[in-house]
Order: structure tokens, then C-alpha cells, then sequence
């Protein structure tokens, strides 16, 4: 598919083989909820973009996460040593998204942040296709990690929703891919390739719903001789269609909506998350939590991702069950009005 948008200003929706070419939105015939059509201030203003990049490895974890939201622009980067329970972290907030950049090509394109001498950047190429993160902070942090999503070995997740009464939300998942590079921090120095890194990336666009909240899971790794990822979420991306999926070899294996039990007050206890076709069956132990807060009025934001381990059973249909074996990943609890 070349372009989201059809040339009536409608979208194409569904669950893709690939990504489309370009998100042009602003060819979306955008309306107000009782029909009104909206012109480009509020195309512009109601247009939110992000991207996240996140590295999973026994002897580090890490994430990085940029995002457009018209008035201002957000960056993130953390990294969190488990040997040690040392975490390193830095938030860049950037009024009207002045010093930053975004394309709307998922496959072949720059986003990045600038704030003095620190940079945030995701490149993404479509020969061949990899993606790539590239951040270096002003006091010496540097993380250099990419990984290959060359087809057919590796089906990403993309997809486009309806949202709310005049919206869309477009969202490209991967996850359970080996990752290269290194990282250099306080933390120490790491070859990615050398502590057996995966990495898992999220590009997400549309014109999403002006309140909302949603629960999201990940992990990547080996399970047996399987390498495995898991991308999964409640509260958003549901409307006709979920995001709801695994990988095993890169194959990628629908799944039904989803429940996330959990203590919003207490994070770092035990979750339960379970997939109502019964082929996922997970029970995550907290190790750690990367918070932000944000609240301006016609801006707001509670962001709660953790860090740690699952364990339990993927039951693929009509092939053997996976057996999760305390493997990191993410799981997340975000508000956001923007």
C-alpha cells in the first residue's frame, strides 16, 4: 500500500502484510463529531505521532521514545543495569516541538529530538530493512543498537483502527528480533551482540482520542529453541481490530483481546495477563519502573512502564505450547490527554 489515506480522504483499515509507504494525514477528511469538516490547524493540533525502541537483554535493559504532540514535543531514554538495580534516565520536553523532527514514512524515514548536546534519533531504512536508534547524551551516554526485519523472516504487526468518532489510530509492532550495537553509560560498556540483546520497536500515528488509557505488554527472547516476542494491549487499537499478537521465529501468531490484572497503585506487584482465546497465559514479577508525570492543563500524561519477567504458557492453535521461563520484557499503564 502506498499511501493510509485513499484519495476519497478516507482510510484504508485492517490488518496489513506491510506498512503502508506514507501516513499522509493530512489528506484525512477530518470532521468534528457532528460532521463539521475540520480545516489544517486542527489536522495539525489532533495529529499525534510516536516512536519507542526498547533493548532486552539479561544484563541490561533499555528505551527510548519520542513523540509529536503538536504542542510539544517529548522525548525519553533510560537504561537499567538488573545486576546492580543502577538505572540511569533523562526526559526532554520541547514546547511546540522545537528542535525536533518527524516523517511519516514507518519503513524509511528520520524522527529525532535535539536539546543542546543531546540527541535522540530513530532511522529507519527500507533497503534493508532495519531499524536503527542512535542516542548521545551531554554527559557521555551513547547507544547505538539496531536490528534486521528483513521479510519473510520476520511478519510484522501493522494495522489501522477506527478511534473514537472522526479518528484513526495506524500502529506497526516488532518484537523478538536479535539486536546489534553498543551502549556506552555510567552503567558500564555493552556489546549488544555479545550479551545476546533483542529489541523491540513500536511506530504508532493517527488522529487518537483526545482522553485516554491503555495497558501494553512485551518481551523478547529465547524460549527453548525458539526465539519468541509478544506484543500486547488493552484499551486502545481495538475498535474492528486488535494488536494483540506473538512471534515465534519471526512467524507472527494472532491473539484475541486481552485482560491486564494488576495493582495500579502498586506497579511493581505481580500482573496477570490473559488472552481470551486461552493461547496466552503470562504472570509478571516486576524488577523495576521507569515514571513520568505530566499535567499543564490541556496536556496531561501518567506514564508508568516496568520492567521484568514473565513466565508462564503461549498456546499457539494446533502446535505445541510455549513455555515462558522468567524472560525480561515491559508491561506499561499510561493516561494521556493531549
Amino acid at each position: 500500500m502506498e499511501r493510509l489515506i485513499q484519495a476519497n480522504g478516507q482510510a484504508h483499515y485492517g490488518i496489513f502484510s506491510d506498512a503502508p509507504e506514507l501516513i499522509n494525514y493530512r489528506d484525512f477528511d477530518f470532521r468534528s463529531a457532528m460532521g463539521r469538516r475540520l480545516g489544517a490547524l486542527a489536522k495539525w493540533r489532533r495529529f499525534h505521532q510516536f516512536q519507542y525502541f526498547g533493548l532486552i537483554s539479561e544484563e541490561l535493559i533499555g528505551g527510548c521514545a519520542l513523540a509529536n504532540l503538536s504542542l510539544l514535543g517529548v522525548g525519553f531514554v533510560y537504561l537499567f543495569h538488573p545486576a546492580s538495580g543502577r538505572m540511569i534516565a533523562r526526559e526532554f520536553k520541547l514546547p511546540l516541538g522545537m528542535g525536533t523532527r518527524f516523517s511519516q514514512r514507518p519503513q524509511d524515514g528520520v524522527c529525532e529530538l535535539r536539546s543542546g548536546r543531546n540527541l535522540l534519533r530513530f532511522e529507519n531504512s527500507e533497503a534493508p530493512r532495519q531499524k536503527r536508534l542512535l542516542v548521545e547524551l551531554d554527559d557521555g551516554t551513547r547507544i547505538e543498537a539496531s536490528f534486521s526485519e528483513q521479510l519473510p523472516a520476520f511478519q510484522a504487526m501493522c494495522l489501522n483502527t477506527p478511534c473514537a468518532t472522526n479518528g484513526w489510530v495506524y500502529a506497526q509492532k516488532v518484537a523478538g528480533v536479535r539486536c546489534r550495537g553498543t551502549v556506552l553509560s555510567s552503567l558500564g560498556e555493552f556489546d549488544l551482540t555479545a550479551i545476546d540483546a533483542f529489541a523491540h520497536h513500536d511506530w504508532s500515528a493517527g488522529y487518537m482520542r483526545p482522553e485516554t488509557s491503555w495497558n501494553w505488554a512485551c518481551l523478547s527472547g529465547q524460549a527453548g529453541a525458539q526465539r519468541v516476542g509478544l506484543n500486547l494491549s488493552c484499551g486502545v487499537n481495538e475498535t474492528s481490530f486488535t494488536e494483540n499478537c506473538f512471534w515465534l521465529d519471526g512467524e507472527l501468531i494472532k491473539v484475541d483481546t486481552v485482560r491486564f490484572a494488576f495493582d495500579r497503585d502498586q506497579p511493581l506487584q505481580p500482573w496477570r495477563i490473559d488472552s481470551h482465546d486461552g493461547q496466552v497465559q503470562l504472570r509478571f514479577e516486576a524488577r523495576g519502573l521507569h515514571r513520568e508525570r505530566l499535567n499543564l492543563g490541556f496536556l496531561a500524561s501518567n506514564f508508568k512502564q516496568v520492567f521484568g519477567r514473565f513466565s508462564g504458557v503461549l498456546r499457539p492453535i494446533g502446535r505445541p505450547e510455549v513455555v515462558i521461563d522468567n524472560l525480561w520484557g515491559f508491561v506499561e499503564d499510561q493516561y494521556v490527554k493531549w
